[in-house]
């Protein structure tokens, strides 16, 4: 029984995650800065929570392949958009150690994919320097900095703590 209940809680926990990136990128696309070469999405920050939670892996996954489908995102975002999430979350798992290193995994996911998505799928003209800074920027400013604001909200509240 014990391990049917852990099973529900974490398919819940990620279900909630999941829901929170959709919210968190509509909310950044309702004011204009999601999209585009500069893309800020307050749902990356949620990428900082496999440090505490294993359920953020298929949550941020499946919340920017269901933000990514909503949005219109072509194919190829819909994708490679969601690979680099997960490959992200993944990374960030493996590091959660140290709090300060388990932020680059997103960064550096998406700045190696994106540009060639926003090339490719969306056919933007910019050069691929220019881009992987641009997406650098807009990751830096969602996990390297909110990242870290919620990573040390949910170890000061021990919020995961209290939901396992």
């Amino acid at each position: 029984m014990k391990s049917l209940e852990k099973g529900t809680k974490f398919i819940a926990l990620g279900g909630l995650i999941a829901a929170l990136y959709v919210v968190l990128s509509l909310i950044a696309t309702a004011l204009g800065i999601s999209s585009g070469v500069i893309q800020v999405r307050f749902s990356e920050a949620l990428c900082i929570l496999p440090c505490f939670t294993t359920a953020a892996i298929p949550g941020v996954t499946i919340g920017c392949f269901i933000t990514n489908l909503i949005s219109g995102g072509a194919a190829l975002d819909l994708i490679f958009g969601t690979l680099a999430t997960l490959i992200g979350a993944v990374g960030t798992y493996f590091l959660r150690k140290n709090r300060w290193v388990a932020a680059v995994p997103p960064i550096v996911s998406n700045v190696l994919i994106i540009p060639w998505v926003l090339r490719v799928a969306y056919e933007m003209p910019d050069s691929y320097p220019y881009m992987m800074l641009t997406v650098f920027i807009g990751e830096f400013i969602s996990i390297g900095i909110l990242g870290e604001l919620l990573y040390t909200a949910a170890d000061k509240t021990k919020i995961f703590s209290k939901i396992s």
